[in-house]
C-alpha cells in the first residue's frame, strides 16, 4: 500500500524534567535519572491524504527510565476533542511513525517506546509567543503548564538561549524557556523551572520539510 502524502506545520512547547539544555540535545544522559515530560503541538495547516488538519491540537506525555536511546518509554497521546474521527486516526497513524522514513521523529519514537497508555480525547488550550519565549498549556485533568524565559540569577533579567540543531530530527531552531509542569494522568509529574523549547515546527514523510 503507498504511503500517504502528510504534512503537518505548526507550533509546538515541550518540557523536560532535565536542567535547562536538554541534554538529549548533547548526547548526554537526563540531568536526574528519567527522562519525564510532555509535548503539545497545534498543526496551523496540515493534511494527511485528503484529511483536513488545520487547527487539530495533540499532545504527548512521556516517561523514558534513562537516556531515551536506551528504550523503554512510556507515553499517552492526547488528541483534542473537537479532531473528528478522520483527523484522530490521521494524528495516531502519524504518530505511530509507520507513515514516516526510519531515522525520523515519530518513527525513532514509536522505536523506543514500550507501553502506550489510552489515548485520551480533551480539550487542548495553549498560547504561544515564540519571541518573547513565553506559553501557556492547559488539558483540564491532565496537564498545567507555563514557560516562561530563563532569568538571569542575580538580575532576573530574561536569557536569551536559542539553539540550532542542523541534523536534528525534531526541530532545526528552538528558543529554550523556564518551564513549570504538572501532570496528573497515567503518568504523575511535577517539577518547576526545568528544561523547555518553543519551536516552529514542518513534519512530513521524509522528516522535516524545512
Amino acid at each position: 500500500m503507498a504511503t500517504p502524502d502528510w504534512r503537518i506545520r505548526g507550533i509546538h512547547l515541550g518540557s523536560c524534567n532535565c536542567a535547562y539544555g536538554c541534554p538529549c540535545e548533547f548526547n548526554a544522559p537526563p540531568t536526574y535519572g528519567p527522562c519525564e515530560g510532555f509535548e503539545v503541538f497545534e498543526i496551523e495547516d496540515g493534511y494527511f491524504g485528503d484529511v483536513t488538519l488545520d487547527g487539530v491540537r495533540f499532545a504527548a506525555l512521556f516517561r523514558w527510565p534513562g537516556a531515551i536511546h536506551l528504550g523503554g518509554g512510556f507515553v499517552q497521546t492526547v488528541i483534542d476533542e473537537t479532531a473528528d474521527a478522520g483527523q484522530r486516526e490521521a494524528i495516531l497513524t502519524i504518530l505511530s511513525g509507520k507513515e514516516q522514513d526510519p531515522g525520523t521523529l515519530f518513527s525513532i519514537i514509536a522505536a523506543i517506546t514500550e507501553t502506550e497508555a489510552e489515548t485520551l480525547y480533551l480539550p487542548i488550550e495553549i498560547a504561544f509567543d515564540i519571541d518573547a519565549r513565553t506559553a501557556q498549556t492547559r488539558i483540564p485533568g491532565v496537564l498545567e503548564a507555563k514557560a516562561e524565559p530563563i532569568r538571569n540569577p542575580i538580575t532576573g533579567a530574561p536569557h536569551r538561549v536559542s539553539v540550532e540543531l542542523p541534523d536534528g530530527f525534531d526541530y532545526r531552531e528552538a528558543e529554550f524557556a523556564s518551564v513549570d509542569a504538572r501532570v496528573t494522568a497515567a503518568l504523575t509529574i511535577a517539577y518547576d523551572k526545568r528544561h523547555g523549547s518553543l519551536s516552529l515546527f514542518d513534519y512530513t514523510p521524509r522528516g522535516i520539510g524545512r
